[in-house]
């Protein structure tokens, strides 16, 4: 079974970075546009950021504009999250998805086929 594999999560201090990584178990997703999704306690899960399938283009929740950066690297199947600047509101279980073929939206969450497991990300301040 196909499995999208998160890592990279952990506890830092408000102002420190984070990366993350999402793996596909099975190379079957290249040529999926990928994002990150992520879900703080008490909230539903929200967009943060997405990539098409060659990496040319790249979208962002405003929340996140300017210290996130979202990337792939197709050679190893795996997209990135580096998370800069990071705040105490960014405190989630954060989650990689594959947007679906025929997609219409970057943010609707029922646009997406395949999630990952999720991995935690705690701020504190």
């Amino acid at each position: 079974q196909v499995q999208l594999i998160e890592s990279g999560g952990g506890l830092v201090q408000a102002g420190e970075s984070l990366r993350l990584s999402c793996t596909a178990s099975v190379r079957t997703f290249i040529s999926y546009a990928r994002s990150w999704f992520r879900q703080a306690p008490g909230k539903e899960r929200e967009f943060v950021a997405g990539i098409t399938w060659r990496g040319r283009d790249t979208y962002y929740a405003d929340s996140v504009k300017g210290r996130f950066t979202i990337s792939r690297d197709n050679t190893q199947d795996t997209v990135y999250l580096q998370m800069n600047s990071l705040k105490p509101e960014d405190t989630a279980v954060y989650y990689c998805a594959t947007r679906g073929p025929f997609a219409s939206t970057w943010y609707d969450e029922n646009d997406y086929d395949y999630w990952g497991q999720g991995t935690q990300v705690t701020v504190s301040s």
